[in-house]
């Protein structure tokens, strides 16, 4: 018996092999769930989906693109009838300091972060509250929470700041319709985004600020995800959940 049996989600920025969407897609998928990859290369998204099998659809969609979101999210509730779970996942990361983040490079991050979560957000929010149920789960990141100091500049934990900010105010205006929001703050996660980024120096700080002595792997975020998006977590809603090892302990 699946957590997720008889349910349909979109997880977006899901194609990349070894990311946070993948995994969390293959989890949704073992758990019973109809899965949606939206990525900005449809090729790469229909064959991250195909990977799943055969139910399971790939799309493209920018995030960041209004019309994009709306248009992906009204192909599949014309497939599907109706989207039970929502993942904000797509992002991006850039590792400059303060005084060398140019416009574009704002732009850039705080739009797939921040802006790409209220667009695929505002997309699925009315067929949630036609059904009176639904789960998304907003992705930030530690450094949200302490300032940066592990991979992304100070836009960046802006950014991710910004969606804990977005969560807990979605929360609460959605909770009369029992759609629930949540975040999920990961602490250094072994991904395609920090693969071989990091000087073994780098390393060995970041390992020695974590308790449990370990980088997190992309499933442990995903049996996050997989509790938020299930009816495990049916009264929790505007909750940030810590999944960092023991990174910051609050």
């Amino acid at each position: 018996m699946g957590l997720l049996d008889g349910k349909y989600a979109i997880i977006t920025g899901a194609a990349s092999a070894r990311g946070l969407g993948k995994a969390t897609a293959k989890l949704f998928a073992e758990h019973g769930a109809t899965v949606a990859i939206l990525d900005l290369d449809a090729a790469q998204a229909e064959a991250a989906a195909a990977d799943l099998g055969a139910q399971h659809v790939g799309l493209a969609c920018n995030v960041t693109d209004k019309a994009a979101c709306d248009a992906a999210v009204a192909e599949l509730l014309t497939k599907w009838g109706r989207v039970d779970v929502l993942v904000n996942n797509a992002g991006i990361t850039q590792p400059l300091k303060i005084m060398d983040i140019g416009p574009a490079n704002y732009d850039a991050v705080l739009d797939v972060n921040l802006r790409g979560t209220l667009y695929m957000s505002q997309a699925v929010i009315p067929a949630m509250r036609e059904a009176k149920s639904g789960s998304i789960v907003n992705l930030s990141s530690v450094s949200a929470q302490r300032g940066g100091g592990i991979f992304g500049g100070p836009h960046y934990s802006a950014a991710k700041a910004g969606v804990l900010g977005l969560t807990k105010a979605m929360a609460r205006e959605l909770a009369p319709a029992n759609v629930r929001v949540n975040a999920i703050c990961p602490g250094f996660i072994a991904t395609d985004i920090t693969a071989g980024k990091l000087t073994p120096e780098m390393d060995k700080i970041i390992l020695d600020g974590i308790p449990m002595g370990r980088a997190g792997d992309a499933v442990d975020v995903a049996g996050c995800a997989l509790f938020l998006a299930s009816s495990l977590a049916a009264y929790v809603t505007g909750s940030e959940v810590d999944v960092n090892g023991g990174s910051l302990i609050h």
